[in-house]
């Protein structure tokens, strides 16, 4: 079981700390200097599928992997309708059907692997516990 722990260290600020000594900054969206928890939501799902298609890529290209997030909703809202995931990579080294195999492949085992992405794609408990 992972579990990360967030403590308000300022106005509208918590620093969320794992078991292995990291820590990222958290605040309300648009505050300067932290990640928003939507953001961090974001990040969570882009290094997923990076993760995931690292060693794919670049045994087949050797070159650099990015990936985009990009919520879905209406300006305003309080719920995502989705998260937008844009693959970067360098395949100019490949022809089209090294092309269409490494989609192929890295669809697939983001599907099968990417812990974030797949718990996204399906409804999801949420348990709040108040220790007081």
């Amino acid at each position: 079981m992972t579990t990360v722990r967030t403590r308000r260290t300022g106005a509208h600020v918590f620093t969320a700390t794992n078991d292995r000594g990291a820590s990222v900054e958290v605040g309300r969206a648009g505050q300067d200097g932290v990640f928003s928890p939507v953001e961090l939501l974001l990040a969570a799902a882009a290094t997923c599928v990076g993760v995931t298609a690292e060693q794919l890529v670049l045994r087949r290209t050797g070159g650099g992997l990015a990936v985009d997030a990009t919520d879905v909703r209406p300006d305003g809202a309080h719920q995502l309708d989705g998260v937008r995931l844009d693959v970067e990579l360098d395949a100019s080294g490949l022809d089209d059907a090294a092309r269409a195999e490494l989609l192929d492949v890295v669809t697939r085992a983001v599907e099968a692997l990417c812990t974030v992405t797949r718990t996204l794609k399906q409804p999801t408990t949420v348990e709040t516990v108040h220790n007081w």
